[in-house]
């Protein structure tokens, strides 16, 4: 049996947390349960106590929910703005970046959980950025209305850039695991529709709901990793794709062409049954002519940068993330 090495080790507050807690049985869960769970879940990730393993925000951003009026519903969104004289004050431009960011989770999972990052990116670079509070995966409720509250919020916001105070022009898309795959398909659908996107950044993404997806050995090697589990990703694929729903048009990874696409930053944590899901599509963008950066973070977990308190390699990760967007959003 192979050694386990210190970079195959989780962290030991993470090590700490998965001892502590129960994984629930998730293949047998009922609607109702799912939804007491939910409730739970992001309940303590938007609590203040929760902040010591999330993040504390910058204080130097603003942060506020709003309504989106969308076609057929209405929608909140986490916006982070440069507080009042601070870093972002000063610029001399009528409009700030916007960079639309979107949660991980799938099930569970809040806007709330990514205040530290959101809040330093609408400080440091400056930018606005919306983060989606997009409807979570259920019995009834499969990935595709996710994959539409983020398009539309997007569209939704560059169209009436003035009021939001965005320059359209500099616009950016950031998604974390399951938000990476709904960014991922905003971006292919900007290509052939628009807005024209100065840049994507995709965290620990799980681009792939074929059955290929489940085939890399990165899924069978951190099956049972402490934040993602094989019964997990089972179960969000079973919400995800109900019976009649083709995968393949749920999976950038899987997508004819790839070429044309703003550039990308792939963001990997090491111990992840999905790091090979960044690997492999960073590849494909690379492959079809679309300029991709992969960047691993070895004994990062999934989800990493929502967990900042107990996950060190999450400062780095959010520093690289800056930079990569401050070059793409610059001029």
């Amino acid at each position: 049996m192979s050694k386990v090495t210190d970079t195959e080790r989780p962290p030991l507050g993470i090590r700490l947390m998965q001892a502590m807690g129960k994984e629930p049985d998730w293949l047998e869960m009922t609607a109702e349960e799912l939804a007491a769970l939910r409730e739970t879940v992001n309940r303590k990730r938007a609590s203040r106590l929760a902040r010591v393993i999330t993040g504390f925000p910058d204080r130097g951003a603003t942060i506020r929910w709003q309504e989106v009026e969308l076609p057929g519903r209405a929608l909140k969104v986490r916006v982070y703005r440069p507080s009042p004289g601070g870093h972002g004050e000063g610029t001399g431009r009528s409009g700030l970046p916007l960079v639309l960011h979107v949660h991980g989770g799938g099930f569970v999972g809040t806007a709330a959980q990514s205040d530290w990052v959101n809040s330093h990116l609408a400080a440091r670079l400056p930018a606005v950025v919306v983060s989606v509070e997009h409807r979570l995966l259920d019995h009834e409720t499969p990935l595709s209305a996710a994959v539409d509250d983020g398009w539309d919020v997007l569209r939704h916001v560059v169209h009436h850039a003035a009021r939001w105070g965005v320059d359209p022009a500099r616009t950016a898309v950031f998604g974390e695991s399951t938000g990476s795959l709904i960014t991922a398909l905003a971006a292919i659908r900007a290509r052939e529709s628009g807005p024209l996107l100065r840049a994507q950044v995709l965290a620990n993404p799980a681009v792939d709901l074929t059955p290929t997806g489940f085939e890399h050995p990165s899924i069978s090697r951190h099956a049972d990793s402490p934040t993602l589990t094989m019964t997990q990703i089972r179960m969000f694929q079973r919400l995800a794709v109900p019976a009649g729903t083709d995968p393949r048009t749920l999976s950038p990874i899987q997508a004819d062409d790839l070429s044309g696409l703003a550039p990308a930053l792939v963001v990997v944590p090491t111990i992840d049954p999905v790091a090979d899901h960044g690997r492999c599509y960073a590849e494909r963008l690379r492959a079809a002519g679309t300029p991709a950066r992969l960047v691993e973070y070895p004994g990062a977990t999934h989800a990493f940068l929502s967990m900042p308190g107990v996950v060190p390699q999450a400062k780095a990760a959010r520093a690289e993330i800056t930079e990569f967007l401050r070059g793409a959003l610059a001029g």
